[in-house]
């Protein structure tokens, strides 16, 4: 036993230490949809994203959006969290080459929810959920 391992090291063989396993991204039935909204609720089991369009001709003078919903995904809350890591890591490299990014409505809303947790009602307070304006 000891000199088929001591053949494997030298052969370059890591012995005792798992490959990471090759993944086989199948996309023959993906497609692609645009999104410019996305909205997300969750329960104790699961996190649902909703994805659509706006429809709204002129949004200046609207005072009622219409979202179109094309695409809803389901996640288990631990996908759930492997998303948000990504897509943080992924905004991360896009802002550190073009910039920040400033969304309408998350710092106003954020300062709300902080202020309104500092109130003492003892009720603590939650960020609008994006997407929604205030």
């Amino acid at each position: 036993m000891a000199n088929e391992e001591s053949n494997a090291q030298a052969a370059g063989i890591d012995v005792g230490t798992p490959a990471a396993p090759t993944v086989d991204w199948d996309d023959s039935e993906m497609r692609s949809t645009y999104a410019n909204v996305v909205n997300a609720s969750s329960t104790r089991e699961e996190v649902t994203l909703f994805f659509g369009t706006n429809q709204t001709w002129n949004p200046t003078k609207a005072r009622e959006f219409h979202v179109r919903l094309t695409d809803r995904i389901v996640l288990n809350p631990h996908a759930a969290k492997r998303l948000w890591v990504l897509v943080g890591a992924i905004l991360g490299e896009y802002e550190s080459r073009f910039g920040k990014l400033d969304v309408e409505g998350l710092a106003t809303s954020a300062a709300k929810a902080a202020a309104a947790a500092k109130g003492g009602n003892g009720k603590k307070a939650q960020a609008p959920a994006a997407g929604k304006a205030d």
